[in-house]
């Protein structure tokens, strides 16, 4: 080819490559195996045969993490049981007793269980940076820091991060970075390309994108990484299974055009939202003057259907009257499928020790695939619903 192929292309291109002999499936086979059979002694443990033991990982998950080493323009690529698997392999991998750790303050609610609590009894310090701090407070709170987690977006209000300016301050420092683009899915913004040392996402989410699975992946640019990161991975056994690796493989190929869809209509939910008089604010980087706008104008190309409203004032139970009112939104953790979804996510603030000022309740959502006309009249009589509900008699 003359032109570069474009990520639409690039992750069907090796489901249509011509076979070496006979014919082939378009998809690989599903290979459940924990035994494999040797044609002697000597074989064995001859690794240029192929896996030795079914935990190795079969045909399918060696097409997916080739897949997504292509997406993420990583050296290399692993599967992990969960998303949350995938960010805390790395973190053991690249940390040791009396280390560092820095990390928004927004993170993601059980990494952040797993940094306080299993983290911290083996001798490793979390530092929590403010979620809104200025790009030079967090290089500040680099010094003697072993290891940076990051999330941009962060987590259910959406703080966006300067991941390039950050990346190269972190690396002038000796500073591991780690960053959570579950949002991003490894297709609107690749950090390994801006920086960032070890990039990480839920494939349950998008790449997978049909809620029936549960896997994470690994990238890395560097060998030397992905060497103490597989080491982690074979010591502590976690592997994935065929079936899964499977379906996730099937819903990698058409990531592209389900993600262009997804911000296609959360842009149209967000931009209706924020000319509601029950909404205070909607946190959304690709919607101008949310948080972070600029920075995801700059550094992405696309967008998830993931976003916060703060509604205008209102008690936590009136909140849930909202989301009970929904019809077409189910309610449900996670997001990434095909579905909308929506969520009360004040109680988890508390956690926090820089607690944003909100001026209502925080609701998530996530803008699935339905017609985006559908998804803001069934917003449109809840929120209704809502104001009436929470006007003073």
């Amino acid at each position: 080819m003359s032109r570069s192929p474009s990520d639409r292309t690039r992750l069907i291109r090796s489901a249509t490559r011509k076979p070496s002999e006979g014919r082939r499936p378009v998809n690989p086979p599903i290979e459940r195996a924990s035994t494999l059979l040797n044609p002697g002694a000597a074989t064995l443990r001859d690794p240029s045969l192929g896996p030795v033991y079914g935990i190795d990982g079969m045909t399918v998950q060696h097409e997916l993490r080739a897949l997504i080493a292509e997406l993420e323009g990583a050296a290399d690529a692993w599967l992990t049981p969960t998303g949350l698997a995938a960010i805390t392999i790395p973190i053991l991998a690249l940390t040791r007793p009396g280390d560092t750790v820095v990390a928004t303050d927004a993170v993601y609610g059980p990494s952040r269980r797993f940094l306080d609590r299993h983290l911290s009894a083996r001798g490793v310090t979390t530092r929590y940076h403010p979620a809104d701090a200025a790009t030079d407070q967090i290089i500040a709170a680099l010094d003697g820091a072993k290891l940076l987690l990051i999330e941009s977006p962060a987590s259910l209000t959406f703080e966006m991060i300067d991941v390039p300016a950050v990346a190269a301050a972190a690396r002038d420092r000796g500073v591991l970075t780690v960053m959570d683009n579950t949002w991003a899915a490894g297709l609107a913004f690749r950090p390994l390309a801006h920086g960032v040392d070890v990039s990480v996402q839920a494939v349950s989410k998008y790449a997978a994108g049909h809620s029936d699975l549960l896997m994470g992946a690994i990238a890395v640019a560097d060998a030397r990484l992905g060497k103490a990161i597989f080491n982690t991975i074979e010591d502590m056994g976690w592997h994935t299974a065929p079936d899964e690796a499977w379906l996730a493989l099937r819903g990698l190929r058409t990531l592209p055009l389900r993600m262009a869809e997804h911000a296609r209509s959360a842009l149209q939910v967000a931009q209706w939202l924020q000319n509601r008089p029950e909404v205070a604010r909607v946190l959304y980087p690709p919607l101008p003057g949310s948080v972070g706008h600029d920075l995801w104008t700059r550094d992405y190309a696309g967008a998830a259907g993931l976003m916060g409203v703060v509604l205008r004032g209102g008690t936590e139970a009136e909140a849930e009257a909202v989301l009970d009112a929904l019809t077409l939104f189910g309610l449900g953790y996670s997001w990434g499928g095909f579905e909308s979804l929506a969520t009360h996510e004040t109680p988890q603030l508390p956690i926090r020790r820089h607690a944003p000022a909100l001026e209502g309740p925080l609701i998530r959502l996530h803008v699935g695939l339905e017609d985006p006309a559908d998804l803001i009249a069934d917003l449109e009589q809840a929120l209704k619903a809502w104001a009436v509900r929470s006007s003073p008699a």
